[in-house]
C-alpha cells in the first residue's frame, strides 16, 4: 500500500532533523566536516552537538530548501548500539506516541523539554528501529 498527499493537500509528520550517535565527538566532528563541510556548534549543558549541513539561520534553522539540519550526541545508555536516527515533526508528541503504541510501535522515551525550544520524544517502530519525534514549543 502506497499512501500519497491528495492534490493541494499537506502532510504532517515531516523529517525535520536527524541524529548521529558517535563514541569521540571531536573526531566525528572533523569526519563530518572535512567530508562534507558541515559545520557545527556544541551545546555542553545538553551534551550535544547541532550540525548545520548548509546556510542556516541560528533561529530559524535552513535558510534554503531542500536540506535539514540535525545534532550529534554521545552513544550511551538508552541510546547505546543505535545508529543514526531521522525526527519526526508532530504537533503532540503524546499522541503520536499513543498512535504509534496503537499501530504495534512502542515508546523509548516519554515527551522531554529541550530547553525552550520544544519537545523530544522517541519510539521504536515495529520493526524495531528507533526515531525521534519533535514537538515546537
Amino acid at each position: 500500500m502506497v499512501h500519497t498527499i491528495s492534490e493541494g493537500g499537506s502532510m504532517s509528520g515531516k523529517v525535520v532533523h536527524f541524529e548521529i550517535p558517535f563514541d569521540h565527538g571531536d573526531r566525528a566532528r572533523k569526519f563530518y566536516g572535512d567530508t562534507f563541510g558541515w559545520q557545527f556548534m556544541q551545546v555542553p549543558e545538553m551534551s550535544y552537538t547541532m550540525v548545520m549541513t548548509g546556510p542556516s539561520d541560528p533561529e530559524k534553522g535552513p535558510t534554503e530548501p531542500g536540506f535539514i539540519n540535525g545534532g550529534m550526541f554521545e552513544r550511551s545508555g538508552e541510546f547505546a548500539g543505535k545508529g543514526p536516527n531521522i525526527v519526526i515533526d508532530v504537533p503532540s508528541i503524546d499522541e503520536a506516541l499513543r498512535k504509534v503504541e496503537a499501530a504495534g510501535g512502542k515508546t523509548a522515551k516519554e515527551r522531554t523539554p529541550v530547553g525552550e525550544m520544544g519537545f523530544a520524544g522517541y519510539f521504536t517502530d515495529t520493526e524495531g528501529n528507533l526515531l525521534g519525534l519533535w514537538e515546537n514549543a
